[in-house]
């Protein structure tokens, strides 16, 4: 294997890994076991394949429009945030949010997480070998650190409907599960596909810094909140 070819793998795996590592780490009272949190990240690495095919297709008849400020919307909210956020809820609520390991509020973040890093890191590999190393430096700072915020705001109301003693604090929050990701990451697609104005990209970083901080603050949350504390 070329030593380029070596280090696209490295760059593209790396951030997703790193991330995966940090958060493992941040769940210190009570440890996941290793095999369920591969199987959610190759759960997540394995939807990565049919939402790109969707999201291809949806780019294409987007195309077709002639209205750029109603395409660039429907891109950023419709094809790519909700098919993306709702292939990761879906696949949190299909294996671990349901099983037994699941059982402190931590654990929504945590298994989110990696669901989303196995999401990030796919896709991260099919970008890395179609456009190179630029690209995927780039996606190193921008795209994975924002999948993982909108893993950890997942993971967070994941974990507040797994232990609500009340049905309809469950149910609001498995809807807060998806809807709140799915904004965000809609807003800040928004701010980088929109064309009208260059200088808006930089609110994608404002969205992006601010998710950030938002995710530590419900990170430590549901660290202090533990019950093997």
């Amino acid at each position: 294997m070329e030593l380029r070819t070596v280090l696209l793998l490295l760059a593209a795996l790396a951030p997703g890994v790193l991330i995966c590592w940090y958060i493992y780490q941040m769940d210190k009272y009570e440890k996941e076991a290793p095999l369920p949190l591969v199987l959610s990240a190759t759960l997540g690495a394995v939807v990565t394949y049919p939402v790109l095919k969707l999201e291809t297709w949806a780019t294409e008849v987007e195309l077709h429009s002639n209205a750029s400020l109603i395409a660039t919307l429907f891109s950023s909210f419709i094809v790519v945030s909700l098919t993306e956020e709702l292939i990761k809820f879906l696949a949190l609520i299909a294996y671990p949010y349901r099983s037994r390991f699941f059982n402190e509020p931590m654990d929504g973040i945590v298994y989110s997480i990696m669901i989303g890093m196995g999401f990030a890191t796919a896709e991260n590999l099919l970008y890395a070998f179609q456009y190179g190393m630029e690209t995927t430096i780039l996606r190193a700072f921008t795209a994975v650190p924002a999948h993982a915020a909108f893993a950890v705001m997942m993971g967070y109301f994941a974990g507040q409907a797994k232990f609500a003693e009340r049905p309809v604090r469950r149910r609001n929050s498995l809807l807060l599960m998806f809807l709140v990701p799915w904004g965000v990451h809609g807003v800040y697609d928004f701010f980088i596909l929109q064309q009208a104005y260059e200088n808006l990209v930089i609110l994608a970083l404002v969205v992006l810094g601010i998710s950030l901080l938002l995710s530590w603050e419900l990170l430590t949350e549901q660290q202090d909140n533990s019950p093997f504390k």
